[in-house]
């Protein structure tokens, strides 16, 4: 019995090693196939068992501690790469938050939330081939520990700058109610106060905090740089290669829960109030809902950045090299399992790995490569990979799709407030809840179907394809899913058969108000807002308590028929009962392009030559961050600016924009997303096409050997 284990053991083991023909015997010539007997096969497990007993016997010695085992890397290597994302995805929340706070423009947000990719491109190709020469789990460790410093100096600007003031009133804040009334007597002093604010001082600052905030995501960029390719490399080069592909897919599963977190933490910051840490005396009067209203953004990347600070703290006593997994040389061992085809093998896996030596290019020499001669190498084989017609619709494809993710994620939060006048907290939860996890959803189906169906690069073409296609019909309703902007007194233009200033001429000008101030006021019956109660002609306030929460309203309004009384805030949306509808057709739409994921990278890794693909994939990453990650959010706010009717002014400056074309925002931001899905499908039209010529001309080439050799 014990033989017959052993040579079980011994047949399987001959059968499923891997391709590393260090273990195959190859016969000598002149001999026939010969069959190894019962005995011979009990004689070659028991010696296979022996040899790895032996060669693990110096590894078991010493008992290993947890830093020696590679399933604890991989569990902290998808922590820290879960935080990492939670760090860089948190602006990304609270983007319209930040621009109320320091005054941004959306192209300036845009740029900032893309800034971070600059310090990562710029490092990304150097780092990934020489990082062989250093310890990279202490290099990790130092990325990690300089994205926390990001972090921190994120939130740097909130605590060095002056408490948040929405209004143009006192400092203390005893007069907001009478600051934006209609009475002249308190204008003057506040306006006197809004001029004296405009100082050369006052602006250095506001260029310092907003450069404190470019420089912190340079710094983020770079510190990201490490922490992926180096924990990924140092998994494959230690973990059992049949153990690898599972650790893998366990660190992309877990760290694709980040951007889902980072939503989900802005969701609770940004309902805390942006000075909890100094609230005034007597507390505010603002509440979510308001549109001056700053939650706490800064807390978010604290919190982020402690999370990173822990999780990299165990990688400075990882080793440089860790021991293989155990039994790493029982799966590597080859033994006879049949002596018909062994030659064929031998000689078949001689002619495999013996070019592989030779046509490893620039991957595998780029260790010995000085930084010049990388300089000079690589533009060449870049012009090479970038000449294979399928590598380049690929990417162009992933572009186009990254593109639309990167503007998404950027302004998706900020377009749902603004087009159905819902809270960030809320346009947040809806996208960490249902738009992220559908996401993964489609990146986990596209890789079970390419796995299971065994799709072939055409079959991987034609779901492309369809994905696309798919995704791009489902953001047609979404042109239609709005309303207009509401009636806002002074700003817009048409104004129908709508009450408001018109009827009243000039009801507003004995009140001296203020162009700058921003307290909006609504009157419900007639849905017309007015920018502040002075521009409404309110002399006197009101303030109700109904079930534990004060409402404001403004009384004595000669803008408003029959000097009616009007409520603080701006008016409701007609359409907030369609964010749903809405969010649900951006969420499928983006599970049906995630199931393009992983197709197109099967794509590219067998459309290219086998000594290319690292190559490949690097400069794959490199292309769409320059092409689309960078641009995206940049290109995005500006169309976003585009829409805008009414900008705040702070020192003469356009600050903020306090009202949108809803119309114009949709259409344009909805018609950059349809852009860029439509250049996906027409890739991904190519790619197909071009297999299918090349499948045609290869099927004709058979056709005509086979023909040729019949006639011979």
């Amino acid at each position: 019995m014990k033989n017959s284990r052993l040579t079980c053991r011994a047949t399987r083991v001959g059968t499923g090693g891997d391709s590393g023909g260090s273990g195959v015997q190859v016969q000598r010539a002149g001999e026939g196939p010969q069959m190894p007997d019962r005995s011979t096969k009990a004689t070659m497990g028991a010696e296979d068992i022996h040899e790895r007993k032996v060669g693990m016997e110096p590894q078991d010695a010493q008992p290993r501690g947890m830093f020696q085992n590679i399933k604890f890397f991989v569990l902290c290597h998808s922590i820290l790469q879960l935080a990492q994302l939670m760090i860089s995805g948190y602006l990304k929340s609270s983007i319209s938050t930040v621009e109320k706070r320091f005054g941004l423009s959306s192209q300036t947000s845009g740029l900032l939330a893309a800034f971070n990719e600059v310090g990562n491109i710029s490092l990304i190709l150097f780092v990934s081939y020489f990082g062989s020469r250093v310890h990279r789990p202490r290099m990790i460790g130092c990325g990690a520990i300089l994205v926390a410093v990001a972090g921190l100096l994120m939130a740097l600007p909130h605590l060095i700058s002056e408490p948040y003031r929405y209004d143009h009133s006192s400092p203390d804040r005893s007069q907001d109610f009478e600051a934006s009334l209609c009475l002249p007597t308190t204008m003057a002093p506040a306006s006197a106060l809004s001029n004296d604010s405009c100082s050369s001082r006052t602006e250095t600052k506001h260029l310092t905090m907003v450069g404190i905030m470019f420089t912190a995501q340079t710094l983020l960029g770079i510190g990201g740089v490490p922490i992926q390719p180096f924990g990924i490399s140092y998994i494959d080069d230690f973990a059992h290669h049949s153990n690898s592909p599972l650790y893998l897919g366990i660190l992309f599963a877990i760290t694709m829960m980040g951007p889902g977190l980072a939503y989900g933490l802005g969701s609770l910051m940004l309902r805390l109030y942006v000075d909890i840490d100094r609230m005034p005396e007597g507390g505010i009067s603002l509440t979510p809902k308001d549109p001056r209203w700053v939650g706490a953004w800064w807390l978010g990347f604290l919190i982020s950045a402690g999370l990173v600070v822990l999780a990299a703290s165990p990688y400075f006593f990882f080793p440089r090299e860790m021991p293989k997994e155990k039994y790493e040389l029982h799966f590597r061992r080859k033994v006879l399992a049949g002596g018909s085809s062994i030659g064929s093998k031998g000689e078949e896996l001689s002619s495999q790995h013996e070019p592989l030596k030779k046509q490893a290019g620039l991957p595998q020499i780029a260790p010995d490569l000085t930084v010049v001669q990388f300089i000079k190498v690589f533009p060449r084989v870049l012009l090479r990979t970038l000449r294979h017609p399928i590598f380049l619709l690929v990417v162009l494809s992933q572009v186009c799709t990254s593109s639309m993710v990167a503007g998404t994620a950027t302004f998706l939060p900020k377009f749902l407030e603004r087009q159905f006048s819902i809270t960030a907290s809320f346009a947040n939860l809806l996208l960490g809840c249902l738009t992220i996890p559908l996401a993964i959803v489609g990146i986990v189906v596209g890789g079970v179907l390419v796995k299971r169906l065994h799709l072939s690069p055409m079959q991987c073409s034609a779901l492309c394809l369809l994905g696309s296609l798919l995704c791009l019909l489902l953001s047609l309703p979404l042109f239609f899913i709005g309303c207009s902007t509401h009636h806002i007194a002074g700003i817009t233009q048409d104004l129908g058969a709508l009450p408001g200033p018109s009827l009243f001429p000039g009801c507003s000008e004995p009140c001296s108000c203020q162009s700058d101030d921003f307290n909006p006021v609504c009157d419900t019956s007639a849905y017309v807002e007015y920018t502040t109660p002075c521009h409404a002609g309110c002399t006197g306030r009101v303030v109700q308590e109904a079930l534990g929460k004060s409402q404001v309203f403004y009384t004595n309004c000669s803008c408003v028929a029959g000097n009616g009384t009007i409520s603080a805030g701006s008016c409701e949306s007609a359409c907030s009962r369609l964010v749903l509808p809405f969010i649900l057709l951006i969420s499928l739409g983006a599970a049906v392009a995630s199931i393009t994921h992983t197709p197109s990278f099967m794509l590219i890794l067998r459309g290219v030559k086998k000594e290319d693909k690292t190559l490949a994939v690097g400069m794959q990453f490199m292309l769409l961050r320059v092409l689309a990650w960078m641009p995206s959010p940049v290109i995005h706010g500006s169309a976003i600016d585009t829409t805008c009717v009414h900008w705040a002014l702070t020192c003469g400056r356009r600050a903020v924009c306090r009202y949108y074309d809803h119309d114009l925002l949709r259409n344009r931001f909805i018609g950059l997303q349809f852009f860029f899905k439509s250049g996906s499908l027409v890739c991904f039209a190519l790619v197909l096409a071009i297999l299918r010529q090349q499948s045609r001309e290869a099927s004709t080439k058979a056709t005509v050997k086979s023909a040729d050799l019949q006639e011979l």
